[in-house]
């Protein structure tokens, strides 16, 4: 058989690619929870239910967030007013009362020199008792300051320097009895240190203290704004609610909300009222009491300090002396001591003027009248002891300035009996008022969280009845 020539095979299929790769499907991104819970929020707030319990928790976290905020401005105010009453004036008066005695010491120890050998045993124990007094002071103003702060580092300076004066009087009296003029050198040195050193520590002290003071008034005294703004904000939303549910229901009454409505209108009327009349008392106590108190501590020093000044004018008798000016420009010497002692009577006329005219009532401007008239005597008889000294009658003007009689130590020691009383008086005045402010705000704290956490209670059982109607 003929061959059969070779057929063509089948034709090979061309080569495909290969198809493409399906991405797998992605689960969706998982939202916050905040997100979820504000559609949850958004979904109920399309029912009635839902928005019913939106607005009893808005409601009771506002009254809730009101009685929070009134206990705490309260709370501290009325700490504050505390520390007024019982710390910051207290230790004010304390600081004044240690200038007083660094200050009487010095006079004291002025007028014991000037009696020499004469000295009595009342004189002695004035100084000492002085002297202890202002210790004790200090350890007082010590163990209330912070540590590290300016007024520990005063107390400390005045404590290192007391002793020091002290061993300065003890010499000038030793030499005196002993007929030594050093004796008055020694003197006149303990009252440098006193005047120059002592007294200006003791000055920053009670200055201190009385920034500290006034410091607390401004704490106690101003409105609690953010308390009263969140109370008209609390009833502004309970008088909504209820204006929405009479609208909605036609009931004039929701018990709850009124309960809660009452709870939150008493907590501000006792914010406003009592706060007016906290700060009504605070601001009587310090226009009344801490300014006269300021006023006849300053005045009470200036007469000691002339007293001191008006001694050693006798113990130095004209070793010290300052040239000043005069109206007509020219340059006129006086002695040291009697030039400082003028200054001191005009400081004291100045005091007892401005304490007269702060004093309110008859039982504080008395005294402070009779110590007026106590400094023009004792002004007299100064110019009269001062023509003896200048006349060379040394004895004489020394009797008329510490003598038994007619002395113008009398007349010192009146005007330092009536400012002490007019003290007394004054320091009564201020606790009274201090006190009264003190009282209106007490209980107000504690008053207005309770009744807070009742009227959000009220709030949440008002809207509760309502949400019970869905059911």
């Amino acid at each position: 058989m003929p061959a059969v020539p070779p057929q063509p095979g089948p034709v090979a299929p061309a080569p495909q690619a290969p198809p493409p790769a399906v991405a797998p499907e992605r689960a969706p991104a998982r939202r916050t929870a905040f997100a979820e819970g504000f559609d949850q929020v958004r979904a109920a707030a399309t029912t009635e239910p839902g928005r019913l319990r939106i607005i009893g928790a808005a409601l009771a976290l506002l009254v809730v967030l009101f009685g929070a905020v009134t206990a705490w401005q309260t709370n501290d105010r009325a700490a504050a007013a505390d520390d007024v009453l019982h710390k910051s004036q207290p230790l004010s008066s304390a600081a004044a009362d240690i200038y007083r005695y660094l200050a009487d010491a010095n006079t004291a120890a002025s007028s014991g020199f000037l009696a020499g050998g004469q000295e009595t045993a009342t004189s002695r124990e004035l100084y000492e008792k002085d002297i202890d007094l202002a210790a004790a002071g200090l350890v007082r103003a010590a163990s209330n300051s912070d540590p590290d702060s300016p007024a520990a580092r005063t107390v400390a300076e005045l404590n290192t320097l007391l002793p020091e004066y002290k061993g300065l009087v003890e010499r000038a009296r030793t030499y005196n009895r002993q007929g030594f003029p050093v004796g008055g050198a020694y003197l006149r040195y303990a009252n440098e240190k006193m005047q120059e050193e002592m007294l200006p520590k003791a000055q920053n002290l009670y200055t201190s203290e009385n920034q500290r003071l006034r410091a607390d008034y401004g704490d106690a005294t101003p409105y609690p704004w953010a308390a009263i703004g969140l109370g008209v904000l609390a009833l502004a939303g309970l008088a909504w609610a209820q204006h929405r549910n009479y609208r909605r229901t036609n009931r004039v009454l929701n018990h709850g909300l009124v309960a809660a409505t009452a709870t939150a209108t008493v907590v501000l009327l006792w914010l406003v009222v009592g706060h007016t009349v906290a700060r009504a008392g605070l601001n009587d106590s310090y226009d009344h009491g801490v300014l006269s108190l300021n006023v006849l501590h300053d005045a009470r020093i200036a007469s000691l300090k002339a007293r001191g000044n008006e001694n050693l004018t006798l113990v130095a008798r004209g070793a010290e002396t300052v040239v000043k000016k005069n109206a007509r420009g020219e340059d006129v010497t006086y002695d040291a001591y009697d030039y400082d002692f003028d200054k001191d009577m005009d400081t004291l006329g100045k005091g007892l003027a401005q304490a007269s005219k702060l004093a309110d009532d008859s039982s504080g401007k008395q005294p402070v009248t009779a110590a007026e008239g106590n400094m023009a005597v004792w002004k007299q008889r100064h110019t009269a002891a001062r023509e003896q000294d200048d006349n060379g009658n040394y004895e004489e003007a020394l009797k008329r300035v510490i003598g038994p009689k007619g002395a113008t130590g009398e007349c010192f020691d009146s005007v330092d009996d009536n400012l002490a009383k007019a003290l007394t008086h004054e320091e009564a005045e201020f606790r009274r008022s201090a006190g009264d402010g003190l009282g209106a705000m007490t209980g107000l704290p504690v008053g207005a969280a309770v009744l807070a956490v009742l009227g959000a209670a009220g709030a949440v059982l008002g809207i509760g009845r309502r949400l019970s109607e869905y059911r």
